[in-house]
């Protein structure tokens, strides 16, 4: 069962097409009120851990290696991924995300990996 999965930064404004909206961040975006990120959930224990985030750093050439050691985490992490399972079920879901880089961050590496989930 493929899963409608949508990525977004945190910043940009929500649209009725993002439904439900989970902010997969362990830090609160800065400069982002909880009222105007109209989030269905903030699922912060999907994130990274701290160490892989500070080791990863979003350096473009540690992405391939971030994404191995970040689905290992994943893989241990029954309970927060079957959370965010079953939102998928119920539809669209738009992870968001924080960083800067658009293509790799957290919430790129986390949708690539349910969507791989989703086809097993």
């Amino acid at each position: 069962m493929a899963f409608d999965i949508a990525v977004k930064r945190v910043y940009e404004p929500p649209a009725k097409a993002d439904g439900q909206r989970v902010l997969v961040d362990r830090i609160w975006p800065r400069g982002v009120s909880k009222k105007d990120a109209e989030l269905a959930l903030w699922l912060k224990e999907i994130g990274p851990t701290d160490a892989l985030r500070k080791w990863f750093g979003h350096e473009p050439e540690r992405w391939a290696e971030f994404q191995k050691r970040y689905r290992a985490e994943l893989d241990v992490n029954k309970e927060a991924v079957a959370q965010l399972r079953d939102l998928l079920r119920e539809g669209k879901v738009t992870l968001l995300y924080g960083a800067h880089d658009e293509v790799h961050n957290n919430a790129v590496a986390l949708a690539a990996y349910l969507e791989a989930q989703a086809n097993c």
